[in-house]
């Protein structure tokens, strides 16, 4: 059998720290955090209170989580940041970047000091964050321009759609495609047409709010989503916009060809059962926008 005091030494050499918290918030004993790539010594915490370490709104937090898993009395698993501006006494100054871990919270079945207690295990999951991060971003976006592709499109008006018909919010799609990029492809080849695409995407970037979505839907086609804005207005953003594409393309100038975009524009309506009706309708006013000679935009 393992004796106390090799426990005592087994508790020591956890790597991950591994707190022991009243549930007023009160730090009763830290054990733990051997891994010092990681972690700094807390014993110095024990007697102090989540409140007297971190700011106001993060130790509501962190009592919040201490009461949750007293009363379900499940074991509680969650993921949180912590960073400079959390701690108090540290200046604002620092790592632009939070610390995230992982908390497994679980209540013990004993009192201390009259007060129920829990056990909270915490590891630091940053790098996983990170990496978790990456690769959303990866299956979210194009490779060739940075925009959002297709899949991520599709999600976004699923969400836009649903605000639309719980607050009718006005939501509008612009849907463009590159003119005679066909052309460029078999005169210059493929890296000319793919430095074309880039440099529009890139242009489509510097003109959109923060709140705008613009993806990459294939090959030269673009769609934009934008949220909060009604079809004048879409109207005069996407003349704009066709104009800054174009100062974007001169540089791709064919003697027997004008580089251009052609954009269609549609705002949804009550009588949309989907964003699918939305966006059909802007991609029949870009078919349009292609019969009426190219280079402009209509409107659906």
């Amino acid at each position: 059998m393992v004796s106390i005091e090799n426990m005592a030494s087994v508790l020591r050499a956890l790597p991950d720290p591994a707190f022991i918290f009243s549930s007023s918030g009160k730090y009763l004993a830290v054990f733990g955090g051997s891994d010092t790539r990681y972690y700094h010594d807390g014993n110095g915490l024990v007697g102090s209170y989540i409140s007297d370490i971190v700011k106001i709104e993060k130790a509501n937090w962190f009592l919040q989580q201490i009461k949750q898993a007293l009363s379900s009395g499940n074991l509680l698993i969650i993921e949180y940041e912590l960073s400079n501006k959390d701690v108090k006494g540290l200046p604002d100054e620092g790592p632009d970047k939070p610390i995230w871990f992982e908390g497994r919270v679980q209540a013990l079945d004993f009192l201390i000091d009259g007060e129920p207690v829990v056990l909270w295990v915490a590891s630091n999951i940053t790098q996983r964050h990170q990496l978790e991060i990456k690769l959303r971003q990866l299956s979210d976006t194009d490779q060739l321009t940075g925009l959002y592709n297709r899949r991520k499109l599709e999600s976004e008006l699923m969400l836009h759609y649903e605000t639309f018909k719980r607050h009718a919010s006005p939501m509008a799609i612009l849907i463009l495609d590159l003119d005679n990029l066909k052309l460029v492809n078999d005169t210059y080849g493929h890296q000319v047409g793919d430095k074309m695409i880039l440099a529009a995407a890139n242009a489509c970037q510097q003109q959109l709010r923060k709140t705008d979505i613009a993806c990459r839907f294939g090959g030269d086609e673009f769609v934009i989503v934008l949220p909060n804005t009604d079809l004048q207005d879409t109207v005069y953003f996407a003349n704009r916009l066709r104009q800054s594409f174009n100062q974007a393309l001169s540089p791709f100038f064919l003697e027997d060809a004008a580089v251009s975009v052609s954009i269609g524009a549609a705002s949804m309506v009550a009588s949309d059962r989907s964003y699918e009706d939305t966006l059909r309708r802007a991609d029949n006013a870009l078919y349009a926008a292609k019969r009426q000679g190219k280079n402009c935009v209509v409107s659906a």
